[in-house]
Formats: structure tokens, C-alpha cells, sequence
């Protein structure tokens, strides 16, 4: 029972639970429903534990009946669900009156010489209410779900309108006017997406909503410099392709966000994702491995086909004019010794099955055991080879001399220079698309997978379209918005290297095994009218110009906060104050950089200022856990320590300050936003710069206690400063360490239950 509305229901085969906001909201109603059937196992109860039984009915009964009148003030504004959600919200009362009526004290006996108390309500009719309630309430949950898919829908044909009529608009004030609105429109359609994402339960949905909606970011701004180089040099036939191909790839990205919200067309998934080595690699390890179990389960020929089909794949490799000799012959040297490797199996496997062997014998285990080395050395080999030149890849292209010098040749009207380095930035472009294709191959998930496809594409694209902008810049070299659409388009180019570098470090983490446990947001859907009575701050949205001119900011707030997860990585004690207080910091920056992108926890300014206070307040733990590991410094290695502690308290209070201080007006919140941003921004690069020194002076000062013996001063400093770290994460997770209490509120009215 406590499984089953999280996973295939059983009470009601045709609903399905895909998103993690309805099986989280599931799961304290199973548990509690579970307690009441699990009792009534037992005939005779202690007065304690039947009143315990008592409240526990209870508050299911009251929980459910708030619950259900949120579900008819729902239906109540969507006409279309009225008479599916009142069927099911009067199934929900009537199963939670039910299950009050079965758990009441009346209905038992007077208590008994033993102290017992026998009760009579049958087991049976407690399962029958349960499985109702949980039926009728799971009913509610997805046709509210209905609701949220509907508001995307409605959203995206609002952005299609508004898009149809940027296409055709022929004046400056016409589209300044036309614009603004597509704006508005596209912030909401990016929050309501942005939920969307977070909530969906399914990992791959979820890489795709990410990859469609970076799309729409990026293209956003695009679109604006596109269309008015188009409207300024209307006759010119570059400017027009441009342009062109920003809004059919808006459109495209548009269609890729309603096919995954209404899941139109199921097989879409695959044909995006090629056949990856990665992939093959487990599967015939799998393959392998099961014949440990059964002998009997696959022909030999059939894995050995398998290989074959494996092996084929590692062309991308092999037959790539960019990889070196050394690593091709690499490649295939572990390529024949796997097909050996399998031979002595497959030639150990013919001859188990013909003695009739129930078991793998020795010889095949011996066999298996070398086949999946060798296939696992074939993973490293090819990881290695994809990884090194996606890196080598990267420093030379972050050098960025294509694309300035086709600035330069633009301005200066040169039309030669602008062919011949849009030349070589079209091989620069098949270099990035082949190794993307090869990041694919290794890239050990299949959201990770498509993240790789997103980058191919991605790259494919823009290279031409930066071609084309620097073409009509040649055309018309005095014209500044012409370079400034130039100029937004080198930035998309720059901005998808840098998520490259990013995709490089996460494939990474999931070869070495180290993939952090990612926090869970939930988002059911927002009803409007029954939840007005909720108290919420005034609170400010960026809008599109806004949001667009923070994501180079909130990019640099990223990479940061990457490069701090990466600098604590290599500390050995991961329980270290230090570690787990820029852990923390790293975490809350993300989030802010979530922010900049019209995603994640931090919905509106209010969100963010508060994330900055605790940021803040999170800041100066970590300068107390410095000062604590400096106590056991030498003097010129203690100062070092301290100036980078000041540094970081410094800036901490300058955070606190700013994020404190009331601002009115939208031009004062936008520049407070910045503020804040930057100064978060500061503070992680000086925990960047100091966490390799602090690590270098913990491992020399571990090594000499241990060849001086085992000192216990320093240990007791460690120890003595403990309870202040337990107090400082107390502390942090009170402050509501996320900056979302306006959303929690607004959520609570869709809580099923609460701790009682």
C-alpha cells in the first residue's frame, strides 16, 4: 500500500504520477493511512495508543477536507475540469469521513482488566476507505496537474501570437511596442517552464525542457538585435537570413517545450539520442554478466554480434581527422583485445553448454571477469581521448580569434577578411560539433547525453549565424546595430563555451563517480482566487532586457560556484568546517546564478535579497572556521589565512548591508539585484583562491602530527569548534537558507497533511 501512489498505481491504472510535487504530496497520506491499516491488525489496543490512532484519523479527516476545498476552488475557475474534480473531491471527503468514523473512540469497547481496549471496526473496511481516499485524492492531484500543463499551453500561443506579429512588423515603433509585450510574455512563459522542470520526475523531460529553454533564452535577445538590423537595413539579404533563422529557431524550441509538457509525440525522445558507446558498453556488460546466472539465456554468437556492433561505433574515434595516431592505435589495440577477451569466453561458454554445466564454470569466470576489464578499458581509453580534446578544445578557443578578428573586418567593411574568418571559424565549428559528438558517446547519462546533443546543435547553428551578422556588418561597417547584433551573437558562441566546460566537468564527475545529490523543487499548480487571503511581500520580477544583460553575471556566478565544488572536492575530510561552509556557499550562489536565468528556488527580487542574507550570514561561519583553523598556523601562513578572512568578512557585511537596505522604484531594485550579484560574486572568488591553500596547509600539518605522534591540541580545537558548526547549520536551516518562505506559504494551502 505505501508504494502504491508512487509508483504504477493499482488503485487506478489510469493515472500515472509524473511530476514530483503530486507523489511527494502522496507520500505523508500513505504513511499515515499505512499506520491506521497496520493497527488494525491488532484487536486490542492500550488507551495511549488507541488516542494516538484517534488523532491520526483525525487529522487525515481535516487535512483532506482542506485539501478537497482547494481541489473545488480549482474547479471552480476551470470550467473545462468542474465536473471530473467535484467527483473526485466529494470521493476524497467522503473516504476521509470514512476513515474518521473508523478510528473513533466511540466505536470501541469499554477497557478491559488488562488495560486493553478491544476494538471491532473491521480491517476490511479501513482498506476499502484508504484505497478510495488515495484514489480520489491522487485523481485531484493530476487533474490539477491538467491545470499547469494547460497554463503552459496557453502561455506558448501567446508567445506564438506575439512572435507571428514581431515577424511582420515594418516600423521601429511598431516592434519597440510589439516587443515589450513578447517580453512580459516570455518572463512568464520562462517561470512557468522553469516550475515545469524542476517538477518533472522523468531525468531525460527534464535535460530537454533545460536544453529547449536555454534555446529561448539565448534566442531572446537575439531576436531583438536580429530584427532591427532587419528593420534598419531592410534590403539587405544577410540581415534577413539572419533573422530568419532566430525565429524558426524560437518557434522550433516553442514546439520542444509543448511536446514534452503534453508528451505529443513519445518517440521524439529517441530520435534526438543516438546510439551511444556508453550505452553499448553497459549493455553488453550486462550481457556478460548474466551469464553467471543463467548459461542458457543467449547464444554466444549473439554476444559476440554484440561486440562487433560495439566496436563499430568507436569509428567516431577512429575515423576523426582530428584524432592523433598515438590515440587511434590505442583505440584499436583495446578493440582487439576485447574481441580476444570474448573469443576465450565465447570458446569457455561453447564448452560449458556442452557438458550440460548448470553454472558458469571457472574457465568462464575467469573469462567474464577479463572481457568486462576490457571493455571497461575501452570506456577509459575512448573517455580520455573525448575528454582531452574537448579540453584542448576549449583553451584554444577561448582565445576567441575568429570571432574578433570578424568584428574587426566587419567595422572595417572588409569583405574579404570577414570570408576568410568565417572560413575558419566554420572549421573551428566542426571541430566543436564532432567532439560533442564524441562527449556523447562517453558521457555516462542519458540526460547528460542530450545535453551533449543540445550543444552539437547548438554550436551548428549559431556558427552561421554569426557569419551572416558579420556579413551584414561588412555591408554596412557604420552601423551600430548591426554590431551590436554581431557583437550578441559572438556572445552566444562564448556563452556555449562556457557551458561546454561545464557539460566537460559533469560527465567527469560521473566517470569518477561523483555526482552530488541535487535538491528536489516542487511545483504544483498555483491556484488563483481561493489562495488571495495568503499574506505575500510585494516582490519585483526582472523582465527579458533585465534578465538578459544579468546572464553574463550570473554566468560568472556559476563558474565560480563550479570551481569551488571542484577545489573542495579534493579535500580528503569532507567533514571539514571549511568544506562543508564553502559547500554551502557554492550552493546558495547557484541558486542566485538560477535566478539570472528566470529559473530554480529564488522567484522574484524579495527571493533573492533574502538568499543574499544567508549567503551572508553563511559567509562569516566560514570566516569563523577559518580563524579556528588558523589558531593552529605558524604566523606568516596564519596572516596569509587572515587576509583572506578579512577579505571575505568585508564583503560578507557589505552583502548584508545592501540586502537589508529598502530600495523603491524599479531602476533601484534592478541595481540592488546587481549589487548583490556582484558581491556574492567576490566572495566566492577569494573561497576559490583560499580553499587549495587551507587544503595544502591541512595535509602538511596532518603529515607532521602523524610522524610526531598524535598531539592532541589541534584535535581538541576540531572538536571544540564542532558544536559551533552544528549550531551554524541550525541556524542556517531556521533562516530558511533557500529564500523561498513567500513560496512555501503560497504552496501550504496543497499540503495534505501536517506534523503533528
Amino acid at each position: 500500500m505505501a508504494s502504491s501512489p508512487c509508483g504504477n498505481s493499482n488503485f487506478d491504472s489510469g493515472l500515472e504520477i509524473k511530476t514530483r510535487s503530486v507523489e511527494q504530496t502522496l507520500i505523508p497520506l500513505v504513511s499515515q493511512i499505512t499506520t491506521l491499516i497496520n493497527h488494525k491488525d491488532k484487536p486490542k489496543k492500550s488507551e495511549r495508543t488507541l488516542a494516538a490512532i484517534h488523532r491520526v484519523g483525525q487529522a487525515v479527516s481535516v487535512a483532506v477536507g482542506r485539501f478537497v476545498a482547494v481541489g473545488e476552488a480549482i474547479a471552480g475557475e476551470n470550467q473545462e475540469l468542474k465536473d471530473e474534480m467535484g467527483q473526485a473531491c466529494f470521493e476524497a471527503r467522503r473516504a476521509g469521513d470514512a476513515i474518521a468514523q473508523l478510528t473513533d473512540v466511540g466505536s470501541v469497547l469499554p477497557t478491559q482488566s488488562d488495560g486493553c481496549v478491544t476494538v471491532f471496526s473491521e480491517r476490511t473496511g479501513m482498506v476499502k476507505a484508504a484505497r478510495l481516499l488515495l484514489s480520489s485524492v491522487t485523481k485531484v492531484l493530476v487533474l490539477a496537474d491538467r491545470i499547469v500543463i494547460k497554463q503552459i499551453i496557453t502561455s506558448r500561443n501567446k508567445v506564438l501570437v506575439t512572435l507571428d506579429h514581431l515577424e511582420r512588423v515594418s516600423t521601429f515603433q511598431e516592434f519597440v511596442q510589439i516587443f515589450s509585450q513578447f517580453g512580459n510574455e516570455m518572463v512568464e512563459f520562462a517561470h512557468l517552464t522553469g516550475d515545469r522542470q524542476n517538477d518533472l520526475k522523468d531525468e531525460k523531460k527534464k535535460a530537454r525542457m533545460a536544453a529547449a529553454r536555454a534555446v529561448l533564452e539565448k534566442c531572446t535577445m537575439m531576436l531583438l538585435t536580429a530584427s532591427k538590423t532587419c528593420l534598419r537595413h531592410p534590403d539587405c539579404e544577410s540581415a534577413r537570413i539572419n533573422k530568419d533563422a532566430v525565429f524558426h529557431r524560437m518557434r522550433c524550441a516553442l514546439e520542444q517545450v509543448i511536446e514534452i509538457v503534453t508528451e505529443a509525440r513519445s518517440c521524439g525522445e529517441n530520435k534526438i539520442l543516438p546510439a551511444s558507446i556508453y550505452n553499448g558498453i553497459k549493455d553488453f556488460k550486462s550481457s556478460v554478466e548474466c551469464l553467471r546466472e543463467n548459461l542458457y539465456s543467449s547464444s554466444p554468437q549473439s554476444v559476440g554480434s554484440q561486440l562487433e556492433a560495439l566496436v563499430e561505433r568507436t569509428e567516431d574515434f577512429t575515423d576523426s581527422a582530428y584524432t592523433s595516431h598515438e590515440q587511434r592505435q590505442a583505440i584499436l589495440s583495446v578493440c582487439q583485445l576485447a574481441r580476444q577477451d570474448t573469443q576465450q569466453l565465447m570458446n569457455a561458454w561453447i564448452e560449458a553448454q556442452s557438458v550440460h554445466a548448470k553454472e558458469a564454470t571457472e574457465d568462464m569466470e575467469v573469462a567474464i571477469l577479463k572481457t568486462c576489464q576490457s571493455v571497461g578499458e575501452l570506456r577509459r581509453e575512448l573517455h580520455k581521448v573525448a575528454v582531452g580534446r574537448a579540453s584542448d578544445l576549449l583553451k584554444v578557443h577561448g582565445e576567441q580569434l575568429p570571432l574578433r578578428a570578424l568584428k574587426a573586418g566587419g567595422a572595417e567593411g572588409n569583405i574579404e577578411a570577414v570570408a576568410e574568418y568565417s572560413r575558419k571559424l566554420t572549421e573551428q565549428k566542426e571541430q566543436l560539433v564532432e567532439t560533442c559528438r564524441l562527449l556523447c558517446h562517453v558521457s555516462g547519462s542519458e540526460p547528460l547525453e542530450i545535453t551533449c546533443v543540445h550543444a552539437e546543435e547548438t554550436f551548428h547553428v549559431i556558427g552561421p549565424q554569426i557569419m551572416s551578422a558579420a556579413q551584414t556588418l561588412a555591408l554596412h561597417p557604420s552601423s551600430k546595430i548591426a554590431k551590436e547584433n554581431l557583437e550578441v551573437f559572438c556572445e552566444a558562441w562564448e556563452s556555449q563555451l562556457c557551458d561546454m566546460a561545464l557539460l566537460l566537468r559533469e560527465i567527469n564527475d560521473v566517470f569518477e563517480g561523483r555526482r552530488g545529490d541535487k535538491r528536489p523543487y516542487l511545483s504544483l499548480p498555483r491556484p488563483g482566487k481561493h489562495l488571495a487571503n495568503l499574506k505575500t511581500a510585494k516582490a519585483v520580477k526582472l523582465d527579458a532586457e533585465e534578465q538578459t544583460s544579468m546572464a553574463k553575471l550570473g554566468l560568472e556566478l556559476r563558474l565560480l560556484s563550479s570551481n569551488v565544488d571542484t577545489e573542495v572536492e579534493k579535500w580528503e575530510d569532507q567533514e571539514h568546517d571549511i568544506v562543508r561552509q564553502s559547500q554551502s556557499l557554492a550552493s546558495m550562489a547557484y541558486n542566485m546564478h538560477l535566478f539570472t536565468r528566470g529559473e530554480g528556488l529564488l522567484k522574484t527580487t524579495l527571493d533573492l535579497f533574502h538568499q543574499a542574507e544567508v549567503l551572508s550570514e553563511e559567509g562569516l561561519q566560514l570566516c569563523s572556521a577559518l580563524r579556528t583553523f588558523s589558531t593552529q598556523l605558524v604566523d606568516e601562513e596564519k596572516s596569509a589565512v587572515m587576509t583572506e578572512m578579512e577579505k571575505v568578512v568585508a564583503l560578507c557585511q557589505q552583502l548584508q548591508m545592501g540586502a537589508k537596505t529598502p530600495v523603491q522604484g524599479k531602476t533601484a531594485t534592478f541595481q540592488k539585484v546587481d549589487s548583490s550579484i556582484q558581491t556574492a560574486r567576490g566572495i566566492l572568488a577569494v573561497v576559490v583562491s583560499v580553499l587549495p591553500f587551507c587544503n595544502k596547509l591541512n595535509k602538511k600539518y596532518k603529515s607532521e602530527r602523524s610522524s610526531l605522534g598524535s598531539p592532541h591540541d589541534w584535535r581538541e580545537r576540531q572538536d571544540a569548534s564542532t558544536p559551533v558548526k552544528e549550531e551554524g547549520a541550525l541556524n542556517s536551516m531556521n533562516s530558511n537558507g533557500f529564500g523561498v518562505k513567500s513560496m512555501e506559504q503560497h504552496m501550504a494551502g496543497l499540503n495534505l497533511l501536517e506534523s503533528k
